[in-house]
């Protein structure tokens, strides 16, 4: 068992969920159905290229806001 990272964002009508790890993108109508919808890209993913070429252990994420004048 692996965990990876995924960071859920809503955009219009839909959520968006993202595996920075793998690069893999995936969407759902409601917050839940993105999870869904990313652990079965995610598990797709490992299906087709494994997970040897991946770093064994990843860095805890560090998520912040940063303000930007005038856009």
């Amino acid at each position: 068992m692996r965990q990876f990272l995924v960071a859920i964002t809503k955009e219009d009508d839909f959520f968006i969920a993202r595996c920075p790890e793998l690069n893999v993108t995936s969407q759902g109508e409601t917050l839940e159905e993105a999870e869904k919808n990313i652990k079965e890209a995610i598990e797709l993913y490992i299906e087709s290229f494994g997970t040897e070429d991946l770093p064994q252990k990843v860095s805890k994420p560090y998520l912040t806001f940063v303000e930007v004048a005038h856009v």
